[in-house]
């Protein structure tokens, strides 16, 4: 059966699940969870993304995110292929650490953003790793980031799960009565099956079924044109990482037409192919050609090597 094309939008909110391969425990230390943590707002840096509500299980993640940029797949592959390429490296391993492609449901703002993230935060009560009354406390999912808004990246906004629990705002009191609302959600499964709770892990939208209709006739409507969709897809990514080139260029007081009087591994080259693999998810490929630095491997040798020799210098 052919993959389900993904539909990406600028208003798009997902609920992205994956876990490891053969469901076996990849976050089993807290050092795995914290350098899958920092991945992710890596990611949302790179990308765009804003966060609603993470939780990070022993063999398992959900996350409840917006694109503002259209921008799942770009972002998720970098995601994925960091982390796992930052696992292997650590634990001196090789081959898959996640089962296959990663689940992104699409969500409903309206109907579905706000129970996806009570959803989200109750996860290790409903894996009775913790009680409701000690989530304040449980560092691995994002509830606890109400309680400590010095820890909370730019990228993260707890809004919609406290909106949906009653008009709640963001200080102590709202925290407070958040809690009090996961705690009577976590006893009350009548109010869990309304706000569909057997489904935020199943199929592949969180919403009303007047929404599923609408985006299975857009699939239909889309069905055959992935390829023309891709290359639509990769010109917009393309006119982002060149905007972000050009500025970066800027900044090193540097031009595009100094570019090809310089040697491929100039030290300049070398500091705006760094500072664009942080700040954004171009290809080795890309910067190669945009920098006229020779071969795609070459610019990820050489550039991993002026990053550790500039970090040596610092330390």
């Amino acid at each position: 059966m052919a993959r389900r094309l993904r539909l990406e939008s600028e208003t798009g909110i997902y609920h992205v699940i994956n876990r490891g391969n053969y469901k076996s425990p990849v976050f089993r230390s807290e050092r795995t969870k914290q350098a899958f943590l920092k991945c992710l707002g890596e990611a949302c840096d790179r990308v765009g993304w804003i966060v609603h509500a993470w939780a990070i299980m022993s063999n398992h993640y959900h996350l409840a995110l917006a694109t503002p940029r259209a921008n799942l797949s770009e972002g998720m592959c970098w995601l994925q292929g960091t982390f796992a390429t930052r696992f292997n490296r650590f634990r001196q391993e090789h081959g898959h650490i996640f089962q296959g492609r990663y689940k992104g449901l699409v969500v409903d703002p309206i109907d579905g953003l706000g129970p996806l993230c009570h959803y989200i935060h109750l996860n290790p009560v409903r894996a009775q790793i913790c009680r409701t009354a000690d989530l304040a406390h449980y560092r691995w999912t994002s509830f606890h980031w109400l309680f400590q808004p010095a820890l909370r990246p730019p990228w993260f906004q707890p809004a919609p799960a406290l909106y949906h629990a009653g008009g709640l705002l963001d200080h102590g009191e709202g925290h407070r009565c958040y809690l009090a609302y996961l705690d009577w959600l976590a006893e009350d499964q009548p109010a869990q099956k309304r706000m569909r709770f057997d489904g935020m892990s199943r199929g592949w939208i969180i919403g009303p079924d007047d929404l599923a209709k609408a985006i299975a006739l857009e699939h239909r409507e889309l069905a055959g044109h992935g390829p023309r969709l891709a290359i639509e897809l990769q010109t917009a990514r393309e006119s982002i990482w060149t905007e972000k080139l050009d500025q970066v260029l800027h900044d090193l007081r540097r031009q595009r037409g100094d570019i090809p009087s310089s040697g491929k591994s100039a030290d300049w080259k070398l500091a705006a192919a760094a500072r664009m693999k942080a700040l954004t998810t171009a290809t080795n490929r890309w910067l190669a050609h945009q920098l006229q630095m020779g071969n795609q491997h070459e610019v990820s040798r050489k550039v991993n090597a002026w990053v550790r020799a500039s970090s040596a210098v610092q330390d």
